[in-house]
């Protein structure tokens, strides 16, 4: 009984550390912080007259649980999180059940996981806002698709594919002349080679398909529902991105926490259609204003792209002179070489 209690009040006091450390450097919050530093203190108060009768029982060389592998791997801050977050409640759970035995004050315990619970979902969602920007920061070439020109969804989707192999970051999937059950049909088979090419995948208005195909993103119109109601309704884990067309909605969109903005139509585009094209200042007015990612987009090729690349854009999203060129891949392969000189 004494070992259980002793292995996990350093668990959950190192579980505690780990988290605390995330919340003094990775998102910053001091106020997170402090709670979890005073969790940390209040697990190894509560021994603090048991320890030498705990210190007695430990017995780390015939402990056979040092023997057993832990079969995870950490690959990010937010798989860090998650398994000591869980690691946390759990030691506390396990203190408030066996500290009862020798007579402990195992409500300490139980008020201390009640606590974490609440500490998880701030965190949480903390977390996911920092885990979005840094998903955008890398990203500098953006498909947006249109099906209208394939015969079939395979030959649509081998398109798709070619762009990703030569290097396209971001999907929108955008079909305006799709019914939803198409457009979900869809959505899951490039969910699938997004996660292939670690790309992102967004949905062109569409919040419920975007949550269906398990989406990393929504992208929105300046008539189509607003930012706010949008994040109350995905989360913070999920992209949010909008159009905008003059220095007014960029700035909206960046006060609201629009995670990315589109920027344009620079030029003249049937894609969109009775919609101005805003020209090249309006993208230098965004390069000089904004610190969101914003993306250039309308009628750009890899004629002009350079022009674009000039007035301030270092993210680009393409739609015809991707999807419908001869070869997906190599055109992908050019305006990233483009973009990166």
């Amino acid at each position: 009984m004494k070992r259980i209690i002793d292995a996990n009040i350093n668990r959950a006091s190192e579980a505690a550390r780990v988290l605390e450390e995330i919340a003094r450097f990775y998102i910053e919050d001091k106020i997170i912080a402090e709670n979890l530093k005073n969790i940390r203190h209040k697990i190894c108060l509560s021994m603090d007259d048991k320890y030498g009768f705990l210190l007695k029982s430990r017995d780390t060389v015939n402990d056979i649980g040092t023997e057993i592998k832990n079969p995870t791997k950490r690959s990010d801050i937010a798989s860090v999180f998650k398994a000591n977050i869980k690691r946390l409640q759990q030691s506390l759970r396990t203190l408030a059940e066996y500290s009862q035995f020798v007579n402990i004050d195992c409500l300490v315990f139980e008020k201390l996981r009640y606590e974490t619970y609440t500490t998880e979902k701030i965190m949480w969602e903390k977390i996911s806002m920092k885990i979005n920007k840094i998903r955008l920061k890398g990203k500098k070439l953006y498909l947006v698709t249109n099906s209208d020109s394939f015969k079939t969804n395979d030959e649509f989707l081998n398109s798709v594919a070619s762009a990703l192999d030569g290097g396209v970051q971001i999907i929108q999937l955008r079909e305006k002349n799709s019914d939803a059950k198409r457009i979900i049909e869809l959505g899951k088979k490039i969910r699938e080679l997004c996660s292939i090419y670690n790309a992102l995948l967004i949905i062109n208005d569409r919040i419920d398909i975007a949550q269906i195909v398990h989406a990393d993103g929504v992208h929105l119109g300046q008539d189509d529902i607003d930012i706010k109601s949008a994040r109350e309704i995905l989360g913070e884990n999920m992209i949010i991105g909008i159009s905008t067309h003059a220095p007014e909605q960029a700035k909206k969109a960046a006060e609201e926490g629009a995670d990315y903005i589109g920027v344009g139509p620079i030029y003249t585009t049937p894609t969109k259609q009775g919609v101005k094209a805003v020209g090249l200042e309006y993208l230098k007015w965004v390069s000089e204003n904004i610190t969101i990612p914003y993306f250039a987009i309308g009628g750009i090729n890899l004629l002009n792209c350079s022009d674009v690349i000039s007035s301030g854009a270092n993210r680009i999203a393409v739609v015809r002179a991707i999807m419908n060129s001869e070869s997906p891949k190599d055109s992908a392969k050019k305006f990233l070489e483009k973009i990166n000189k």
